[in-house]
């Protein structure tokens, strides 16, 4: 009779989890691996490091926009609690496309929240409530930041003939951010209902 606890009875036991496994890193972040996407290696390790930086500050920016979304106050709560929770979703959208790009490219797409924590440069806001404007002006100083970044990195990638990621930046990230900066910017002007 075998002991319940043998290597081969556990091993037999098809419905037993496998826990606590840990595994060897086979793949460093910043590499890229060869992939058959008719690009130098080059051109996608600098597509790929652009690509994450703009990932971990969209990943913020999410994350700005759902807290917001759920500490909006005043007349207009409603309204804002809803743009802002629509923006949530598109940024979303976007941290998807941005890490699938990434991996197609052959690299490692940022994905632990501590380690886009130490690769983003959108400041950090206080952890309890601000006034609504000082909120609505952190989300706009996000979208700046990653506006500036894509403007350059879609530039470069041109040059260096990724029009994938051309194309992602230009035409899913810069538009959603300058739509969604605008729809933001225009709840911070001071225009009275009615004049006296």
């Amino acid at each position: 009779m075998r002991s319940k606890s043998s290597s081969a009875e556990h091993r037999s036991d098809g419905s037993q989890p496998w826990l606590h496994q840990k595994g060897r890193i086979i793949q460093e972040f910043g590499t890229v691996k060869q992939f058959p996407v008719a690009l130098s290696m080059e051109t996608r390790l600098y597509s790929g490091q652009r690509l994450n930086k703009v990932l971990a500050d969209t990943r913020i920016l999410h994350d700005l926009y759902k807290k917001y979304h759920w500490l909006m106050r005043g007349a207009t709560f409603y309204q804002l609690h809803l743009l802002l929770d629509k923006h949530a979703g598109e940024q979303l959208e976007l941290v998807d496309t941005l890490a699938e790009r990434v991996q197609t490219l052959g690299g490692v797409a940022v994905g632990d929240p501590r380690h886009v924590a130490e690769i983003t440069t959108v400041p950090r806001p206080p952890d309890g409530v601000e006034e609504v404007p000082a909120m609505l002006s952190r989300l706009l100083e996000a979208h700046e930041l990653i506006l500036t970044e894509c403007h350059d990195a879609a530039a470069r990638t041109q040059e260096l003939g990724d029009d994938g990621t051309n194309d992602l930046l230009v035409s899913e990230v810069i538009r959603t951010n300058e739509l969604q900066a605008w729809f933001v910017a225009e709840h911070l002007v001071d225009t009275p209902l009615v004049h006296v």
